[in-house]
């Protein structure tokens, strides 16, 4: 589609898991491995045109009609890995948000409830023939939730300033002992709150995978929202990690001067939102 093919698509970033192909049933783990070998596998932006395209018929497609066969595919010391998109699964589960996040005038304007009803009904039956679907990939518009910061270590972070990108990545094994380790130590310290119940949600979510995964956070299109000098200096990882080993010390005047500096970069990056 050559009219969307230059464009950056921003604002979101993604909690991705990458399966080994061992973790798939046949055929499927056939068609992945098929897939692996090809040399022109799409990106996050391609990924993104596609879903935008489908908004722009009249009545827009909310939810595509067949399940995308694409994946995003890594090399994990010598095993392939990926990460299917999913990318119907995913339409349908970011319909069942969006009246909390848009106006009930925009949203009907973008979407008319006749389109989000339709799609509702063909969720649910599909939902019928597919109890136990999940998708691989969480997104996040205009920010990172603080709880996915929990998973990764700052020495994680991989960043390069040419063709901007942020990204941290650590195996499953390691992301599930630190929301562990976090998780426990914030019901210690604090009263069950949002924190932690993000991370039950995102616990339960990374148990449903293989224990040799790998974990991947990653910025996507929000670098292209973020000013150079304040991707370079983001550090949000390392401040997740000081706040709460501040909090298993009892230094709950560290623990909020870290969470202070995560909330703060991050209502910067939301207010962009609704900038002119």
């Amino acid at each position: 589609m050559p009219a969307l093919s230059s464009v950056l698509v921003p604002y979101a970033a993604y909690l991705r898991i990458y399966e080994p192909l061992a973790a798939f049933p046949e055929p499927e783990r056939s068609h992945w491995a098929r897939y692996a070998r090809r040399e022109d596998t799409p990106t996050v932006q391609d990924e993104l045109r596609r879903s935008l395209a489908d908004l722009l018929p009249t009545p827009p497609v909310a939810v595509r009609v067949h399940e995308s066969a694409d994946a995003f595919v890594t090399d994990v010391d010598g095993v392939v890995c990926v990460c299917p998109w999913r990318t119907r699964l995913r339409g349908w589960l970011a319909l069942e948000e969006l009246p909390a996040q848009l106006p009930g005038a925009l949203l009907d304007a973008a979407l008319p409830p006749v389109v989000r009803e339709q799609a509702a009904a063909d969720f649910a039956q599909w939902r019928e023939e597919n109890p136990d679907a999940r998708p691989w990939i969480r997104t996040a518009v205009w920010g990172v939730p603080v709880g996915w910061f929990v998973l990764f270590a700052d020495e994680e972070r991989e960043y390069t300033a040419t063709a901007p990108s942020l990204r941290y990545r650590t195996p499953m094994v390691q992301a599930r002992r630190r929301l562990a380790r976090g998780l426990r130590t914030l019901r210690e310290a604090i009263d069950e709150g949002p924190l932690t119940e993000s991370l039950v949600d995102v616990g339960r979510w990374l148990e449903e995978f293989h224990p040799r995964s790998l974990v991947e956070l990653d910025y996507g299109g929000l670098v292209h929202a973020l000013p150079g000098e304040l991707l370079a200096a983001d550090r949000s990882a390392a401040d997740a990690a000081e706040g709460i080993a501040a909090l298993r010390a009892g230094d709950g005047e560290g623990a909020a001067e870290a969470y202070g500096r995560l909330t703060e970069r991050w209502r910067a990056v939301r207010d962009r939102q609704f900038a002119n």
